[in-house]
């Protein structure tokens, strides 16, 4: 598996004695923001259209029509 921008990113910054203390002080912070960057990448991923050969979905049944409720008031 490869290894993600991010990662790489951090991973450099670790190599410094200024990176090591940049990532201690903002380690939470780095850990969100590479969680939200990889389910970002995940949900685009998803997202894209498949395969040119690949059938399309089918649309959905189309939703009856909505009637009014009785809510026991009177007018």
């Amino acid at each position: 598996m490869a290894l993600s921008r991010i990662a790489t990113a951090v991973g450099g910054l670790l190599l410094s004695k200024g990176g090591r203390r940049f990532a201690g002080r903002h380690a939470g912070k780095l850990a969100l923001a590479t969680l939200a960057f990889e389910l970002w990448q995940q949900h685009r991923n998803c997202a894209t259209p498949q395969a040119a050969g690949a059938a399309p979905n089918p649309a959905p049944p189309p939703r009856p029509q909505s009637r009014t409720r009785w809510s026991g008031r009177r007018v």
